[in-house]
């Protein structure tokens, strides 16, 4: 084979901002840059290779082609390069995955606004507080506000339908507006206070609290006076339940990154208007030997070209001062402060995000290690002849037969792979057969394995006995996949979790591990969320079926005709009962559409 010469390319690259991408034999993407002159650093690869890392000179020994990209900006070259690692993953890219959008804290711009959580895309109608790192620390932010100022946070759906109070405002987290318990005036005064206190205003929030109580207390209104006073108590509670607070009320994000073994892992802490309101941990795919400094720079680039950034970012790692600079300029916006270096209370935080990345490293490399000794302990159990390391485990999920739902997860690299998790409605079986569903679903999943390529797994579980693995080895056998080994997960007696017997080919009698036998504690968490997995598709695909009218999915019966129909037969049980001719008696139904709606629902 050819060995890659750069020369011809590398002559003819301009000096201009744009994306690289380095392909190796197969055309497969090994690395994907970004450059503010795309001749100067594409050209430092091949200079002087012998002082560039052992990992970037094994990557140079694979390179067989070299594609690039020019952009206008080097704004549009961080998004480019983002979009391309997203969508290659490039074995030689530290990858960071963050596919969900980060929720907000909503108070809707209705007359009496709600308090409730936010994904997507922001209605300049509504007042938005965050991003939060996840929805557990929104929940627990409505909670805490709920008890000072007490607005609703049911749907206008519910709140348009209310005749007497909720629950809610018996037990105080709710003033009841929608029954009228509360005017709009002190209800706005309420919405302007939360507002307040979210924006770090929380001073500011109090004074305002503490101004209406004596102005009520001097009406002799001791009653509003008394609510008005416990609401302040309230108030100062939660500020001291705040975790970390400050005086600065500017927002910042604090980046901290911690290895422990091969486990790399970022903590990225948010700090909204001076409250701490959680943090979130994100460990890279194919970030072995590179640094701390290499590993924040990556996530940087990668993480705030899907999410806006705040004005500033702490970041706990030494970066160099042209670093610093690029960064800043790449960022969206070009107005957010990037410090190396902080003091005071940012220190403080920075010093809690290093803390809190150490031990998630720490724990995500035990709970490794612990996965690759169970995966150890399985391929002994088996006596597999080669390394198992890609695990699919199937299961089928129905109510007497109703709305059968297949699920198929994927266990890999001593993980979960929920990415690669797949449904399959099953169809076209008789209600309750769960071999015929079964066969379905492995030979669906397996016709588009091979054609699409994917890589095999190293063992399939099923979820069953005998006769769901004797249907698995004749699929396999069917699509020339025979060397595939099937292994049956029987329930036990009584169906008690550590009585498993595992069905394997070539042996008359099922094999029972102990109860403590890692191999079967790694069986059992991946049947067990394979059952999870299918059971969620069920439930959704039969809530479908039953939220939904058969008449519907009949061409020609709108609204009116399925109304008609359903008040002449009393209901869809009467409507099945009838002949075309009576239903060809209903007004609006043509004999023609009578004998559609007969052959549709029979």
């Amino acid at each position: 084979m050819a060995v890659f010469d750069p020369a011809e390319i590398l002559a003819t690259l301009p000096h201009q901002p744009g994306v690289y991408r380095m392909l190796g034999a197969a055309g497969e993407a090994l690395y994907v840059g970004k450059a503010r002159d795309l001749k100067q650093r594409v050209s430092s690869y091949f200079r002087n290779q012998s002082a560039l890392s052992p990992r970037i000179q094994l990557m140079l020994a694979q390179v067989h082609a070299l594609e690039t990209t020019v952009v206008r900006s080097e704004g549009e070259a961080l998004l480019l390069e983002n979009n391309l690692i997203k969508s290659l993953r490039p074995r030689y890219n530290i990858l960071f995955r963050d596919d969900k959008s980060y929720p907000y804290l909503v108070l809707t711009g209705h007359r009496y606004p709600r308090l409730s959580m936010h994904r997507g895309n922001l209605d300049p109608r509504h007042q938005y507080f965050g991003p939060f790192p996840h929805a557990g620390s929104i929940r627990e932010s409505i909670q805490l506000l709920q008890k000072v100022f007490r607005l609703r946070t049911c749907a206008d759906s519910v709140f348009n339908n209310r005749s007497r109070p909720c629950l809610l405002h018996q037990i105080h987290r709710c003033t009841a507006p929608c029954v009228g318990k509360i005017s709009d005036e002190d209800y706005a005064n309420d919405v302007r206070g939360a507002a307040l206190f979210l924006k770090g205003k929380g001073d500011e929030a109090v004074d305002r609290l503490a101004a209406r109580m004596h102005a009520a207390a001097a009406e002799q209104n001791f009653e509003l006076a008394a609510v008005l006073r416990d609401q302040i108590s309230a108030l100062g509670h939660v500020r001291e339940r705040q975790f970390v607070s400050g005086h600065n009320a500017r927002d910042v994000d604090v980046i901290a990154c911690a290895q422990a073994g091969e486990i790399i892992c970022v903590n990225l802490v948010m700090i909204r208007g001076g409250h701490h309101l959680g943090d979130r941990n994100f460990f890279p795919h194919n970030a072995s030997g590179f640094d701390a400094a290499q590993v924040i720079e990556a996530f940087i680039g990668q993480h705030y070209a899907e999410h806006d950034p705040p004005p500033a970012l702490v970041v706990g790692a030494t970066l160099s001062e042209e670093t610093v600079e690029t960064l800043q300029a790449e960022l969206p916006g070009g107005k957010t402060q990037i410090n190396i270096n902080p003091a005071g209370e940012r220190r403080v935080w920075l010093e809690m995000a290093a803390k809190n990345a150490d031990l998630a490293a720490q724990r995500q490399s035990g709970l490794r290690a612990t996965q690759e000794a169970r995966l150890l302990a399985l391929q002994q159990a088996l006596e597999a002849g080669e390394e198992l390391q890609r695990i699919e485990c199937f299961d089928i999920s129905h109510t007497m037969g109703e709305s059968t739902v297949a699920s198929c997860v994927v266990y890999d690299k001593s993980a979960m792979q929920n990415g690669e998790y797949r449904r399959f409605n099953i169809t076209g079986v008789t209600p309750g057969d769960d071999y015929e569903a079964m066969r379905q679903a492995l030979t669906r999943r397996y016709e588009r394995v091979m054609a699409e390529e994917v890589k095999l797994p190293d063992l399939v579980l099923i979820d069953g006995g005998k006769g769901q693995v004797t249907i698995a080895r004749e699929v396999f056998a069917e699509l020339g996949l025979q060397d595939l080994m099937v292994v049956g997960v029987a329930k036990g007696e009584a169906r008690k979790p550590g009585l498993e017997q595992l069905i394997i080919q070539g042996r008359t009698e099922g094999l029972q591990l102990p109860s403590e036998h890692p191999a079967l504690h790694l069986i059992q968490q991946i049947r067990d969320e394979a059952h999870r997995f299918a059971i969620q598709g069920h439930r959704a695909r039969r809530g479908k079926t039953r939220k939904t009218s058969t008449l519907e999915e009949i061409a020609g019966i709108g609204a009116k005709r399925r109304q008609r129909l359903l008040t002449r037969f009393g209901g869809l049980q009467g409507l099945m009962a009838a002949s075309i001719d009576d239903l060809a008696q209903v007004d609006g139904i043509s004999r023609d559409l009578a004998r559609r709606i007969y052959d549709e629902l029979h």
